[in-house]
């Protein structure tokens, strides 16, 4: 997929830097999302595990160009969150 991503004004760097994301990890997880579900103005929430072990949700708009998306922001999942994201996966195996 090709990734575009969102630049912080402030930095210059890529927002997601701001939380302990990289490119490779977003990567990971728009490959195979666990979760890929409508967010606010068009956006998409993609939750998934990195290769790493990491669970990320990944704020998203997909490109008009097919299999290619702007990511706005991605952060680590955790707290209720995670227990969220684990309880609906449990729910939908059974």
């Amino acid at each position: 997929m090709n990734l575009r991503f969102h630049i912080d004004p402030e930095t210059g760097d890529l927002h997601i830097y701001r939380h302990g994301v990289q490119e490779q990890e977003v990567e990971d997880v728009m490959a195979s999302p666990a979760e890929d579900v409508p967010g606010r103005r068009n956006s998409r929430l993609a939750i998934g595990q990195t290769l790493g072990g990491r669970y990320l949700l990944v704020v998203y708009v997909r490109d008009p160009e097919p299999d290619s998306a702007f990511v706005i922001t991605a952060y680590e999942l955790s707290g209720n969150a995670l227990g969220a994201f684990r309880r609906r996966r449990r729910r939908r195996q059974r």
